[in-house]
C-alpha cells in the first residue's frame, strides 16, 4: 500500500474486563501462591526470606536448573516476543535469528564472568560492591549511574511493550497498564525475596514455552484464507497437503511473496534468506543491545552470585541455548505467517485484520504490534488470550528479576555504602522492603512518562545499546583482568560514552540526513554509536595496575552464624559479620555455606566456559555465512 493510504486503530479482539483480569486477577493470582510457597520455606526449612543473604542472594547455593529457568525468564523480555516478531516481518528470517543470536552469544561470555565472581568475589551482593571495593568511591558513583540507568531503560521496555499489547488486545487503558503491571510482581518479591523470582521464573518459563507450543501448532495447523486459497502450515504444509503440495509448494509461496511484497535489502527481496543487509545491521544493533542489557544488569550478576560456585556457568551455557528458541521460534512463526499473508492481496483486504482497511502504521509496528496482529487474524480471540498471557509472563517474570535487582543496588551500593556502614542484614531486608514498594510505583510512573512522550518499545530497544555499551567491557574486566587500573576504569566509559554520543550524531546525519527522534533510534545510528562507545571504552589503556583481588574476596557477607574458616572484619561483636575465606596460596576456597571447592575447578569452568563461548560465536558466524547464499528450491536438493 502507498505511503499515504490511511492508517487505522488497532481494533481490540478482547474487552477490557478481560485486560484487567489478567492484569489484576492473573498478577495477584500468582502472588498468593507465592506467599503459600514462602511461608512453606520459612516454617519447614532453615532458609527465611528475613534473612537478607536469603532475601538478596538465595543463599547463593541455588542449583543451575533454577538458575538456567532465572536466566531464561529474566531475559525474555516483552520486546524478545514482540519486538523479534516485528523484525521477522522487517527482515524476514534473518530477523528473529539475529534477535536469537543478539542474546545468545552475551549469556555465553557472561558465564565466563559468572565464573569470575566465584573465583575473586564469592561474598559480594552486587556488581557495584565489586567497584567499590576494588577502585573507591568514584568509579563506585559512575557505575552506580549506569546500574540504575539500566534499570530506567529494562523496566520501560517492560512495561512499554507490555502495556501496547495488553491496549491492542482489550482495549485497556495503556497508562492503567503500566501503573497496574508492576503491583502483583511486588507482592511476591517484596514477601520472597530473590528466591521466590527462582521459583516463579521457574512456572512462567514452563507455562511461556507451553503456551509458545500449543500457539504454534494452533498457528501452522490453522485454516487460513488467502486470496481464495485455503493451506494449512507447518506439519501438514511440510507434508502432503494438496493446497500447498508439501515442501516445494511452501517454498512456491515464499517466492511469490517475494515477487509481491519483497523485504527490500534481502537477496531477491526474499523472507527467507540471511543475505539482509538491513537484517544484518539489525543483528549488529541487537548484539549491542544485549552485552549492554546483560552486563549493565544486576540482575544477571544477582543470579551468578545466587549460583552454586561449582555450576555457575552451566545455568548460563543452558539458559543461552534454552532462551534461544523463544525469540526464534515464536517470530519466525508469526512473522513469516503474516508475511505469507501479505502475498495475498495484504491484510488490509482480510476482514479480521486489527486495522481493517489500513495496515499497521509506522508507530504501530514499532510498538511491537505485528504478533498481536498476527495472532488476532490466525487464531482469533483464543489466539490473543495466548498471547496476552505469554506477554504477561514475560514481563511479571523479567520485572521481577529488575525490581530484586534495583533493590539490592540502593540497600547495598546506596544505603549501606553511604548512609548506614554498620547496617546488619534485618534493617538491609527492612530497606530493600521500602525500596522495592517505591520502584514498584516508579517503574508504572517511568512507562506512562515515556507512553506520554511518544517513546515506544522500539526506540528503547535500539537506544538502550547506545546508552549502555561504554560500560560494558570496564564493568566485565572488573571482577575478571587484575591489572585493570582506576583512571582507566573512570576514562574508559567516559570517553566512550562521550565518542559513541558523537557518533550516534554523525552516523545519524551523514546517514539518514537529518537528526530527529525517529532516526536516531534507526537501527544504523545505533550500530554507528554502540560500537563506537563499546570499541573505545576497551581500548583506551591507563598503565595497568597489579591487582591479586584480596579486597574483593574478603567482601563480607551478612546474617551468617558460622565460624570456621572466616574473619572479623568489626570492632563490634553486635557488628560481625562472615566473609568468604581464601587460604594464601589461594588453592582453596570456602563457600558461605561452608563448603570448600578448590580453586582450580573454578578455574575449569571459567576455561569451560571461554570456549563455549568461542565455539558458539564461531558456530553462529560460520552458520551465518552458510545461509548467506542463495538456496537451491527444494526439489533440486533430490535431483
Amino acid at each position: 500500500m502507498s505511503s499515504t493510504s490511511s492508517t487505522s486503530e488497532f481494533k481490540p479482539l478482547l474487552s477490557q474486563s478481560v485486560g484487567y483480569g489478567v492484569v489484576v486477577g492473573v498478577g495477584f493470582f500468582f502472588a498468593g501462591v507465592m506467599l503459600v510457597l514462602t511461608y512453606l520455606q520459612s516454617r519447614y526449612t532453615n532458609m527465611s526470606p528475613r534473612s537478607s543473604e536469603e532475601f538478596t542472594s538465595a543463599s547463593r547455593n541455588v542449583k543451575p536448573g533454577l538458575v538456567c529457568c532465572g536466566i531464561i525468564s529474566a531475559w525474555t523480555w516483552s520486546a524478545t516476543l514482540l519486538q523479534s516478531s516485528t523484525a521477522a516481518y522487517t527482515f524476514g528470517i534473518s530477523g528473529p535469528w539475529w534477535y536469537g543470536v543478539g542474546g545468545t552469544i552475551q549469556l555465553a561470555i557472561f558465564g565466563m564472568v559468572a565464573a569470575k565472581v566465584k573465583m575473586n568475589a564469592n561474598g559480594a551482593h552486587t556488581f557495584l560492591e565489586i567497584v567499590q571495593v576494588r577502585f573507591g568511591t568514584g568509579p563506585h558513583l559512575l557505575f552506580t549511574f549506569y546500574g540504575f540507568l539500566c534499570n530506567l531503560v529494562v523496566c520501560g521496555s517492560l512495561l512499554l511493550g507490555g502495556s501496547a499489547t495488553v491496549t491492542a488486545l482489550t482495549g485497556m487503558n495503556t497508562d492503567a497498564a503500566c501503573m497496574l503491571l508492576p503491583i502483583g510482581i511486588a507482592v511476591y518479591v517484596l514477601v520472597g525475596g530473590l528466591r521466590a523470582t527462582f521459583i516463579c521464573d521457574w512456572s512462567h518459563t514452563v507455562i511461556l514455552f507451553v503456551i509458545i507450543y500449543v500457539a504454534s501448532r494452533v498457528v501452522l495447523f490453522s485454516n487460513c484464507v488467502l486470496n481464495d486459497v485455503q493451506f494449512k502450515f507447518i506439519f501438514k504444509t511440510y507434508g502432503t497437503s494438496q493446497e500447498t503440495e508439501g515442501v516445494s509448494g511452501l517454498y512456491d509461496l515464499l517466492r511469490a511473496a517475494a515477487i509481491t511484497t519483497p523485504v527490500e535489502g534481502n537477496e531477491n527481496g526474499s523472507y527467507l534468506t540471511m543475505k539482509s543487509n538491513q537484517g544484518l545491521v539489525f543483528g549488529a544493533a541487537t548484539i549491542l543491545s544485549g552485552f549492554a542489557g546483560i552486563f549493565c544488569d544486576q540482575g544477571y550478576w544477582q543470579r551468578a552470585i545466587a549460583s552454586h560456585p561449582t555450576s555457575t556457568t552451566k545455568a548460563y551455557m543452558l539458559g543461552g541455548l534454552s532462551w534461544f528458541a523463544v525469540p526464534f521460534a515464536f517470530a519466525s512463526c508469526l512473522g513469516p505467517a503474516w508475511s505469507l499473508r501479505l502475498a495475498a492481496r495484504g491484510l488490509s483486504n482480510n476482514p479480521k485484520f486489527p486495522t481493517y482497511p489500513s495496515p499497521l502504521s509506522a508507530s504501530q509496528t514499532s510498538a511491537g504490534l505485528a504478533a498481536p496482529a498476527a495472532a488476532a487474524v490466525l487464531m482469533g480471540k483464543g489466539g490473543a488470550v495466548a498471547l496476552l498471557l505469554v506477554v504477561f509472563m514475560a514481563v511479571t517474570s523479567a520485572a521481577s528479576a529488575e525490581l530484586i535487582g534495583v533493590s539490592s543496588l540502593f540497600s547495598y551500593d546506596i544505603y549501606r555504602t553511604y548512609f548506614r556502614p554498620r547496617a546488619k542484614g534485618p534493617e538491609i531486608v527492612k530497606v530493600s522492603h521500602y525500596f522495592i514498594c517505591f520502584w514498584a510505583i516508579w517503574m508504572g510512573a517511568w512507562a506512562v512518562i515515556l507512553n506520554r512522550a511518544g517513546v515506544d518499545l522500539g526506540w528503547l530497544f535500539y537506544v538502550q545499546g547506545v546508552v549502555l555499551s561504554p560500560a560494558v567491557i570496564p564493568v566485565a574486566l572488573t571482577v575478571s583482568w587484575g591489572k585493570l587500573s582506576k583512571p582507566a576504569v573512570i576514562l574508559g566509559p567516559v570517553l566512550g560514552a562521550i565518542c559513541g554520543m558523537a557518533a550516534w550524531m554523525i552516523g545519524c546525519w551523514k546517514i539518514l540526513g537529518s537528526i530527529n527522534i525517529v532516526n536516531l533510534a534507526n537501527p544504523y545510528s545505533a550500530v554507528c554509536s554502540g560500537l563506537a562507545g563499546l570499541l573505545f571504552s576497551g581500548i583506551i589503556t591507563v598503565e595497568p595496575a597489579a591487582y591479586d583481588f584480596g579486597g574483593t574476596r574478603a567482601i563480607a557477607t551478612l546474617d551468617s552464624n558460622k565460624d570456621e574458616g572466616v574473619r572479623r572484619t568489626s570492632s563490634s561483636e553486635d557488628e560481625k559479620t562472615e566473609v568468604t575465606a581464601v587460604d594464601e596460596n589461594r588453592a582453596v576456597v570456602l563457600l558461605v555455606d561452608g563448603e570448600r571447592v578448590d580453586i582450580s575447578v573454578l578455574n575449569r569452568s571459567f576455561k569451560r566456559a571461554a570456549w563455549y563461548s568461542l565455539a558458539l560465536t564461531f558456530i553462529i558466524t560460520l552458520l551465518g555465512k552458510y545461509h548467506s547464499v542463495s538456496h537451491p528450491k527444494p526439489d533440486d536438493l533430490s535431483d
